[in-house]
């Protein structure tokens, strides 16, 4: 009995080490590369208003919920970036940088997050609508609703609408680092007319 269990043990070992043979990578592997997004505001604070911001989630526009760069193509198509991508996806990325944007703007007492049990008279809700490159060079678009909470639990009310877009030129060619780049910058652009938008509707 002994001796047929040994003999058998070989047999048993040949499908393990052949079926080992078929997992070995046939390509090459490729590193990924991954870019923050993150415009900074420029200059010194405004004067600072007497209210508080509440800045909800920013929603994201369908296709923007993946980290890989858009890219449009001279025939309109749509390509993302396998091995090239945002550190996080765009929208949230997004929404981290216009919350900086808008403290360090100083124009509201604070500017909060859902879920902060801080009282704000103004509501601010933005969706991503655009952030790609193509044959025109870098574009970002957003749209942001302005909503003011009166006291109690009322209802809030719009105060005004608008959609914002920029764009900015990219050379034939360029990598994905530059492309990340002009993004960024294009991005930047709409955040500062976001803010001017603020200012004069709050005005009003």
């Amino acid at each position: 009995m002994t001796r047929r269990l040994f003999l058998g043990l070989p047999l048993l070992g040949l499908p393990l080490l052949g079926g080992g043979c078929s997992v070995l990578p046939d390509r090459p592997f490729i590193d990924s590369q991954r870019f923050p997004l993150e415009p900074r505001r420029e200059g010194s604070p405004a004067a600072r208003s007497r209210h508080a911001l509440l800045l909800r989630t920013m929603r994201a526009a369908p296709g923007l919920e993946q980290r890989g760069l858009r890219r449009v193509r001279p025939d309109g198509s749509v390509e993302v970036a396998p091995y090239e991508e945002w550190l996080a996806p765009p929208a949230d990325l997004a929404e981290l940088a216009l919350r900086q944007w808008l403290a360090a703007s100083g124009r509201f007492t604070a500017v909060t997050a859902p879920g902060s049990r801080l009282a704000t008279f103004l509501i601010l809700e933005t969706e991503l609508l655009m952030l790609q490159t193509g044959p025109d060079g870098a574009r970002a678009a957003m749209a942001a609703l302005l909503l003011s909470q009166g006291e109690g639990l009322g209802e809030a009310r719009p105060r005004g609408q608008t959609r914002l877009e920029a764009s900015v030129p990219l050379a034939a060619g360029a990598g994905a680092a530059a492309q990340a780049s002009a993004m960024q910058a294009a991005l930047g652009q709409v955040m500062a007319g976001l803010e001017s938008w603020l200012v004069s509707t709050i005005s009003v």
